[in-house]
């Protein structure tokens, strides 16, 4: 049997430097909000295939988290090429879960 290996923390530097469309998510496993909110992640992301999707575990002293001043879980970044476009945080709502997908998809 195999275990999933998490992947480390990628630095500021190399989100920074990503290309095209992603979005962050940063939350915890143990985060009711962050479980509550996965329906409508899953469900937004797999209608955009072609968005990069970075999951990214956050707590106190995290360095990504603070740089982007993270406060609530789950926080939602919307990047393209690097560059923050907007967020959603806590309440994720489907509609403008899509809404934001599109904006940073769109060439």
């Amino acid at each position: 049997m195999f275990e999933t290996q998490p992947l480390p923390e990628p630095s500021r530097e190399q989100v920074d430097a990503l290309i095209g469309a992603v979005v962050l998510e940063f939350g915890t496993g143990w985060c009711g909000h962050c479980q509550a909110a996965q329906p409508a992640i899953t469900s937004g992301l797999s209608q955009f295939p072609q968005v990069q999707h970075i999951k990214i575990e956050d707590g106190k002293g995290r360095r990504l988290g603070r740089s982007f001043k993270v406060k609530l879980w789950p926080t939602l970044i919307f990047l393209k090429d690097g560059i923050e476009q907007e967020r959603l945080v806590r309440q994720i709502n489907a509609g403008e879960l899509k809404a934001a997908l599109q904006r940073i998809s769109t060439p």
